[in-house]
């Protein structure tokens, strides 16, 4: 790996493009290093985990909502159209449209992979807007899977890296801000554009996805799942406007009215970025690691760590008064960001709603400790939070910073880095119950890693509700063949309901 170092330059200074971090980028993805095979499987892997989720959210309303307005555009002229989950794959949209049902299907149930480091991010949220550009020009451009791995396996370089080292929520910056870079180059690479369109999209996406963090605060509202497909259909337009010779504000990220001296860490702020030489394969993918459970990624480990607590102590846990508190030891995002540091009165409200819940992990934890299980669905039904024993163990639940874990958060060393946390269980005799967790189950370095079998358990699960057991075939047998699809074969990495499933749910209108 080779390292950018990033600082704000005056306009005097005329920073060269060649020397600005949007140019570097660029330079990483029209790199034509080959794709390794594990990170080509990995890819597959998160394409099935996208598909999975997405099926899970098909007939909830911010889908339909979405999934309605894409609907309502026509093919674009100059293309074959994109895709939307849950349709006939006949029946297709303009790719930008596409992009924005599919990343609010793939992202409402908050429930695919993941990356944590100075800025949060959920990586597989560069596979729909390249996806559907893939399957709109794929004739035009004689596009096969190989060059959709290729676009994925950038998408998640540049995501990563930048979340390795540019931190936004600080600055209460939402972290789809590197999102649209990220996508904007995968669309680059899928495309063999040339370094300066991609290098002038990028700048494009950066500039019209930068948005504040409410979206994750306090009363936490349907957006949430929107703002990331939001970034990737702005990426899917930047690298459009960039193909018709279209600039962008430039340097974007060093300027001194840009992104870094006024939304970031200030004129005087540097960073050092971590970027692949050239030649060197893009790994990041690997780094990333997907959920078991629906729910925010610091939750993952803590819903483990409840479920065996559930099973070692069934009889002390099981009555309620038999507990004075819950403290939760854990690392600074945990505690301030989904935990009571946040000093949010909805994290603590039987009412609120599932978006809030999911980042609520006083509420999670609490089901996890009662049930000794987390669901999708059930765990987040109005009857589940508002039950009476529930909210009286939920309101003795807390948490506090620990640095160790803080720092165990933010270790570059991925045998050390951790997600977890300390249980601190006080019964009402004065006793305790202690015990820890580092790594979610399914993590990697956890006790259970997700192999290829679990995300096609994930998706099996997910989607037999609502697909007929011959798509659910007809699917994973297509995209465990990713690499070798044809181009017409790319219209097919899509799902479609059974009949009377998006019937079931009324369709909202609006202006299109």
């Amino acid at each position: 790996m080779q390292t950018h170092h990033l600082r704000v330059h005056r306009s005097d200074e005329n920073l060269a493009r060649e020397g600005q971090l949007a140019y570097k980028l660029a330079e990483l993805a029209v790199d034509p290093v080959e794709v390794s095979e594990e990170v080509t499987e990995m890819v597959i892997n998160r394409v099935i985990d996208n598909a999975a989720v997405a099926a899970a959210s098909l007939t909830r309303a911010p889908v339909v909502s979405a999934r309605s307005q894409a609907t309502s555009h026509p093919v674009s002229v100059h293309g074959s159209g994109a895709n939307v989950f849950g349709l006939d794959p006949s029946r297709r949209t303009s790719p930008e449209w596409a992009a924005w049902a599919n990343g609010v299907a793939v992202r409402e149930l908050d429930y695919h992979d993941t990356f944590l480091a100075a800025e949060y991010s959920h990586p597989a949220d560069n596979i729909p807007p390249i996806l559907a550009v893939a399957q709109h020009l794929a004739e035009k451009r004689a596009l096969t899977g190989r060059e959709v791995v290729r676009g994925i396996a950038t998408g998640y370089e540049i995501q990563v890296d930048l979340a390795k080292a540019i931190s936004l929520h600080k600055h209460k910056i939402d972290h789809v801000a590197h999102l649209g870079p990220s996508a904007a180059a995968g669309i680059g690479t899928l495309l063999g554009l040339d370094v300066d369109t991609i290098f002038q999209s990028i700048g494009q996406a950066l500039h019209t996805t930068t948005a504040t963090r409410q979206s994750r605060k306090g009363e936490i509202s349907s957006w949430k799942a929107h703002a990331p497909a939001f970034a990737g259909k702005m990426a899917v337009e930047a690298v459009d406007r960039a193909m018709r010779g279209e600039t962008s504000p430039t340097p974007i990220y060093e300027g001194e009215d840009g992104v870094i001296a006024w939304l970031l860490d200030g004129p005087d702020a540097a960073y050092e970025v971590p970027l692949p030489e050239r030649g060197e394969v893009k790994r990041a993918i690997l780094d990333s690691y997907t959920k078991e459970h629906s729910a925010e990624y610091q939750a993952q480990a803590i819903i483990d760590l409840a479920r065996r607590l559930h099973n070692n102590y069934p009889l002390i846990l099981d009555d309620v008064d038999n507990i004075a508190s819950v403290v939760l030891h854990t690392s600074h995002h945990t505690h301030y960001v989904i935990g009571s540091g946040a000093n949010d009165p909805q994290k603590y409200d039987p009412t609120a709603s599932r978006e809030t819940l999911d980042h609520s992990v006083p509420y999670i934890f609490t089901v996890a400790l009662q049930d000794g299980a987390w669901h999708h669905v059930d765990s987040y039904a109005p009857a589940r939070a508002q039950r009476p024993d529930t909210v009286k163990l939920w309101n003795k639940v807390s948490t506090v910073e620990d640095p160790e874990w803080t720092r165990r958060y933010h270790s570059l060393d991925v045998n050390e880095k951790a997600f977890g946390g300390k249980v601190v269980i006080t019964l009402n005799d004065g006793s305790t119950i202690v015990d820890e967790i580092a790594v979610a189950d399914a993590h990697p370095l956890g006790a259970r890693p997700f192999a290829r079998a679990d995300y096609v358990a994930k998706f099996r699960m997910l989607a037999e509700p609502v697909l007929s057991g011959a798509e659910i075939d007809r699917f994973l047998a297509l995209a465990e063949r990713l690499p070798e699809l044809s181009p017409a074969e790319l219209g097919g990495l899509t799902i479609q309901a059974e009949p009377g499933v998006l019937a079931s749910v009324a369709t909202p209108e609006g202006i299109f």
